[in-house]
């Protein structure tokens, strides 16, 4: 029995390797990850001059600048959000892991906002640009907007892929072309005459402090797409942290060099056209014919058109994937996660990501003004969660380095008392690099008493860090706070859809939980905690009698000795790769173990007992006597059925309890 357990295992973890090298090549690097990001916020230079110029005029480009900087803060949060939360999912995730899964909830309808919209004027954006070479279809704008949409929908539910490659090309024209804009401006104007265009700006003009802060706040839209380095995570090659700091690197260099810039010269040089409703929406090409001609201006036209269509594309995936992973936090409805025979796509998430931007772009009649009034709810809102909740992260991060090093000093003396008095610790335990180092209890554990391993403590860059992101998310939230005000519009509308979608979530949580399942999100996919005197619940896939040791767990539950439910997964590994935008995260696709575990959080809950710790691991990668010496646990609550599994155990006494699902052990070790 034991070898061939032993051989199983050594199979799927064999499988694993295999699938994860036939993956590594599907993974993007630096550039990719430029081509993709930069495809998303490249595209907003195309539209936000225009939709800058309704409001503020001249100064347009200088609230551009402005706002530079803080974008530039944000992909520094940005890229720490990239190798934090390796699964992906961008604000739902560092919002359910930093708070709660509410404030996931809430995240996720915020980028579905900013997603529904980002595909609608984006697209729109695209017909507009076209329809420089055709003028003849600018009455029709809308209907073939509309009809290019439903075509993007078709191609999703038939499962053609969206490609970083493809992502590359396209990126690169766009740059090259915006930088041939520039060089051909520079060309016909002197270096005065730029300079002399500064002045002109502020030309009638009063900088009041609610003037500068509507103009900073609504200039947001012009980085619109950063969120989406968040979302490639599981495509990204490690280290996530080089890769993504690189590509955010490029990203600020080519939008630095672009945006601010095409932004000022097309509003000061082409006022007339800035001021008009369907040539504000084609001012980049209007600049590039007016210095460089026909040719340039007919080139600018149809990639920015391509781009900015590729780019709707890129939100409709963007906002399935998002609507597949409420469904999966089951706080939107299971159907969503319905797939088809046919082409096995997720035709009802994809028919909701295709169906809201038309019914936008129908209820506004295709104004891309209007659209751009509306963009500032979803986009700043996600902004801001992202940033509190990364904040939250570091901070606690910070006071549990310091408590560790205050400790450490008292836990040293501790092991080595343990270790006088003949406990071993080393490589036969199979924990060398936990019980080399002291432990320290996490004060941000919620009484868990979860220890963790000490680190030198965080150096000058994250403190620095730590200050400056403290820094941005108060300038975001102060953006988004301004844009609430001022742009009621966007508020009406994102609001509405935000309190609409968290009703249906409330709706399904409270369907679910009077089933006493709640769904739990908080859970740790690693060894890197122990929680000691603990009762440790072990649940395992093929396991019959799970229920029997869960209501053992919460019947025999003690005020003082926290609680862990830990599953142990044999599910084979993926063997397809992952797609762009699609959120990765081995717990929330495994459908047994978020069933299992959500039975415990409702009766945990039902019992009053705090809050257990839950744990997922899959087995190949973390034998039983692993799981067993790392966490130390006083009681291990696990079923009589599989005595193969807990062979390796050593307990000082094991007692026997009879439930009504079935007979279970608990293993009593006195560490």
């Amino acid at each position: 029995m034991l070898q061939k357990d032993t051989a199983h295992s050594t199979t799927q973890s064999d499988q694993g390797q295999d699938h994860a090298q036939e993956h590594q090549g599907n993974l993007l690097g630096p550039l990719l990850c430029w081509a993709v990001v930069f495809a998303d916020i490249g595209t907003s230079v195309y539209y936000v001059p225009g939709i800058l110029y309704q409001t503020v005029q001249g100064l347009a480009g200088f609230f551009v600048f402005l706002t530079m900087s803080v974008f530039v803060l944000l992909t520094l949060k940005y890229t720490e959000v990239t190798h934090r939360f390796p699964q992906g999912g961008g604000v739902v995730t560092v919002a359910a892991q930093a708070l709660n899964p509410w404030f996931g909830a809430l995240g996720g309808m915020f980028i579905l906002v900013d997603y529904f919209l980002t595909a609608a004027i984006s697209c729109l954006s695209g017909i507009i640009y076209v329809s420089v070479i055709f003028p003849g279809i600018t009455p029709y704008v809308l209907w073939i907007t509309i009809g290019i949409l439903i075509l993007l929908g078709l191609l999703n539910w038939v499962g053609v892929s969206e490609s970083a490659r493809v992502s590359l090309v396209g990126a690169v024209v766009a740059f090259v072309s915006d930088i041939a804009i520039l060089v051909t401006v520079f060309t016909h104007i002197s270096f005065g005459s730029f300079l002399a265009l500064i002045p002109r700006m502020f030309t009638g003009h009063t900088l009041t402090f609610y003037a500068l802060l509507t103009g900073f706040a609504g200039s947001f839209l012009a980085f619109s797409g950063l969120e989406s380095i968040s979302q490639l995570s599981p495509v990204m090659k490690q280290p996530h942290k080089k890769v993504a700091g690189l590509a955010m690197l490029m990203v600020i260099l080519t939008v630095g060099l672009t945006s601010p810039l095409l932004t000022m010269l097309s509003t000061l040089l082409l006022p007339g056209a800035a001021g008009n409703d369907i040539q504000s929406a084609q001012i980049i090409s209007l600049l590039g014919g007016l210095y460089g001609g026909p040719v340039l201006q007919t080139e600018i036209a149809i990639s920015a058109g391509a781009l900015l269509v590729f780019a709707s594309n890129t939100a409709i995936i963007g906002a399935y994937h998002v609507f597949m992973a409420l469904s999966k936090m089951e706080f939107l409805p299971g159907i969503i996660l319905q797939r088809n025979k046919l082409r096995n796509t997720p035709h009802f998430s994809i028919l909701l990501a295709t169906l809201i931007p038309i019914f936008i772009l129908i209820a506004v009649l295709g104004n891309i003004n209007v659209l751009g009034d509306m963009y500032a709810f979803g986009l700043l809102g996600a902004f801001s969660l992202t940033c509190v909740g990364l904040d939250i992260v570091r901070v606690r991060e910070w006071r549990r380095s310091r408590a560790e090093r205050a400790n450490a000093g008292t836990q040293i003396h501790l092991l080595h008392d343990e270790e006088s008095q003949g406990t071993s610790y080393g490589e036969n335990e199979g924990l060398a690099p936990l019980n080399i180092q002291a432990q320290a209890k996490d004060p941000a554990n919620n009484g868990h008493g979860i220890e963790v391993l000490p680190d030198k403590g965080p150096g000058l860059w994250f403190k620095i860090n730590v200050i400056l992101g403290i820094i941005t998310t108060v300038l975001v939230i102060t953006a988004w706070s301004t844009n609430l005000v001022t742009k009621l519009l966007a508020t009406a509308f994102g609001g509405s859809v935000t309190l609409l979608g968290m009703g249906i979530a409330y709706l399904n949580y409270t369907r679910q939980h009077k089933k006493n399942t709640v769904m739990v999100t908080k859970v740790l996919t690693n060894l890197d905690y122990r929680v000691p005197n603990s009762a440790t619940a072990i649940l395992t896939t093929t396991q019959q009698e799970n229920e029997a040791v869960i209501h053992a767990a919460i019947h025999s539950a003690e005020a003082d000795r926290p609680l862990v439910f830990l599953y142990l997964s044999t599910r084979p590994p993926r063997d397809t790769a992952p797609q762009l935008m699609e959120i990765i995260d081995p717990y929330l696709d495994d459908a047994q173990a978020r069933v299992y575990f959500g039975l415990a959080e409702g009766l945990a809950l039902k019992a009053q007992i705090p809050r257990p710790t839950y744990i997922y691991l899959w087995r190949p990668q973390a034998t039983m006597e692993q799981v067993w010496r790392t966490i130390r646990p006083y009681d291990t609550i696990v079923s009589t059925e599989d005595d193969e599994l807990f062979k390796d155990i050593n307990p000082d006494r094991i007692r026997y309890e009879i439930t009504p699902n079935g007979k279970v052990a608990h293993l009593i070790k006195y560490w």
